[in-house]
C-alpha cells in the first residue's frame, strides 16, 4: 500500500507538471482571445463554471542554510493551478492545487516538503456588502502577525473555515471566521501537518480616520491537537501615515484558554515609525512578546512567523513564535527602489524579556538584505540573512534565490 501511495502521488505530480507546461504554452493566447470577447451573461451554474478563470503559477527556489558550519541546501519548484468560477446569483467557487517538487536531494533543514495538495477549495456567496466563504481558504489579517498564510514557504498555510466579511458600514470591514482545521506548512504527510481546531477569529477595521486605520481583534484559539497553542488574544492596532512619516502602534493581551494546561497572562507591544526622504525609506521599531514569569509567554501560532524577528527563523519556538522568558526585538531597516529593482537592508537586536526565567539576556542579532525585481515577466529575488548568536542558538546564514511567474 505504501508503494502504491508513493506511485500515485508521483504520477499525480508528473501529470500536474505536464498540465502546467501545456497550460503555460497556451495561456497567453487564450487570455488575449478571451479579453477580446465580451463576457456572455451568466444564467446558470454551468455558465458560471464554463466562464471561469484559470491561472497557472510557478515558483522555483534554491535555499542554502549554514548553521554553525553545517550546510544543507534544497532547490524546489512550486506549481500552482487555480480555477475561479464566474458568479451566478452571488454564488461562486475557487479550487486551487499546489505541487511542490524537490529538484535536488532533500537533506532536511528546509521547511518545504514535497507533495501535491489542495491549497484552497471553497464556495463563496456574495449578497450586497456581505461575502460568505465555506471551505479551505486563505486568511490574512492585518500584517499577519497573528493570523497569516506563511506565503513565503512553498507549501502555504490555509484554513478549513466558514468566514463572513461585511463592508456595509462606511470605511469599515468586519471579518468573522470559525476555523475547524489549520493546514500547516509541513504538508499532509507530516504528523503535525494538520491541527484540528474549534477556533474563532474576529477582526474589525475602520479606515475613516485621516491619520490612519484602526483595527480591533479577538482571536480565540482552541487547538485540539496542540493544547499549548490554545489561547485567547484581544488587541488593537493603529497604522497610518502623514506626508513622509509612517507610524504603527499595537497592543494585545493574551491568556491561556480551552485545553491549554498552562495558566498565564502576557502582553504584546509594537511601536514602529518610518520616514521617507527622497526615494529612501528609513524605519525603526520595537516589538515585545512578553512573558508571565515561568508560567508562560505570549505566542502567535497562526502567524506568518517568517516576517518577524528576522528571516533566519531562529525564534519559531516549535510553531509558537516565542521562547521561555519572552522576546524583545529592536530593529532598523532601510529600503529603496532603483530602476524598478527593490533594495532593502534590515537589522534586529533580540533580547530576553525576562532573563531570570530564560537564563539568557542578549539572545542574538541578525542582519539581512533583499534584492528583488522583474525581468521578462518573471519576478526574481535574492534574500540573505545572517544570525549571530549570543546566548541563544547558533550562528546561522541563509540565502534564498527565487524566480516566480504567473500566467
Amino acid at each position: 500500500m505504501k508503494n502504491q501511495k508513493q506511485f500515485s502521488q508521483s504520477s499525480l505530480r508528473k501529470n500536474l507538471l505536464c498540465l502546467a507546461v501545456g497550460a503555460m504554452a497556451v495561456a497567453p493566447a487564450f487570455a488575449q482571445e478571451m479579453a477580446e470577447q465580451q463576457a456572455p451573461e451568466v444564467t446558470s451554474i454551468a455558465d458560471a463554471l464554463s466562464q471561469g478563470d484559470v491561472t497557472l503559477g510557478f515558483r522555483a527556489r534554491s535555499e542554502f542554510v549554514d548553521v554553525d558550519g553545517s550546510d544543507v541546501d534544497l532547490t524546489s519548484l512550486q506549481t500552482r493551478l487555480t480555477f475561479t468560477s464566474a458568479a451566478y446569483e452571488g454564488l461562486s467557487t475557487l479550487i486551487e492545487m499546489d505541487d511542490v517538487t524537490h529538484i535536488t536531494e532533500f537533506e532536511g533543514g528546509v521547511s518545504d516538503p514535497e507533495g501535491t495538495e489542495v491549497n484552497q477549495a471553497y464556495l463563496a456567496y456574495a449578497s450586497g456588502a456581505t461575502t460568505f466563504k465555506y471551505g479551505r481558504q486563505r486568511i490574512l489579517l492585518d500584517n499577519q502577525r497573528f493570523v497569516g498564510g506563511v506565503g513565503f514557504r512553498q507549501n502555504e498555510q490555509t484554513y478549513d473555515a466558514f468566514s463572513v466579511t461585511n463592508t456595509s458600514l462606511a470605511d469599515t470591514t468586519l471579518f468573522l471566521a470559525r476555523v475547524s482545521n489549520v493546514n500547516r506548512i509541513f504538508g499532509e504527510d507530516s504528523p503535525v501537518g494538520d491541527h484540528t481546531n474549534d477556533t474563532y477569529l474576529l477582526n474589525g477595521k475602520y479606515a475613516g480616520l485621516s491619520a490612519g486605520t484602526l483595527s480591533g481583534y479577538a482571536y480565540l484559539i482552541d487547538n485540539e491537537d496542540a493544547a499549548a497553542f490554545s489561547t485567547d488574544t484581544y488587541g488593537a492596532r493603529f497604522a497610518g501615515s502623514q506626508a513622509n512619516l509612517g507610524y504603527t502602534l499595537e497592543y494585545a493581551m493574551q491568556s491561556a484558554a480551552a485545553n491549554n494546561p498552562a495558566s498565564y497572562d502576557a502582553d504584546y507591544l509594537l511601536a514602529e515609525g518610518s520616514y521617507k526622504v527622497g526615494g529612501i525609506t528609513l524605519a525603526a521599531g520595537y516589538e515585545l512578546l512578553g512573558a508571565d514569569g515561568a508560567d508562560g509567554q505570549f505566542i502567535t501560532p497562526l502567524a506568518t512567523l517568517h516576517k518577524f524577528q528576522g528571516w533566519s527563523d531562529k525564534f519559531l519556538g516549535g510553531g509558537t513564535g516565542n521562547i521561555s522568558g519572552g522576546i524583545e526585538d529592536v530593529y532598523l531597516s532601510v529600503g529603496t527602489s532603483l530602476s524598478g529593482v527593490k533594495l532593502a537592508l534590515n537589522y534586529h537586536q533580540l533580547s530576553s524579556d525576562d532573563s531570570d526565567v530564560s537564563g539568557m539576556d542578549k539572545l542574538g542579532s541578525e542582519a539581512g538584505f533583499l534584492v528583488a525585481g522583474k525581468l521578462a515577466g518573471v519576478n526574481l529575488s535574492m534574500k540573505y540573512s545572517a544570525y549571530t548568536a549570543d546566548d541563544f542558538s547558533a550562528d546561522t546564514d541563509k540565502l534564498w534565490l527565487t524566480a516566480q511567474a504567473q500566467f
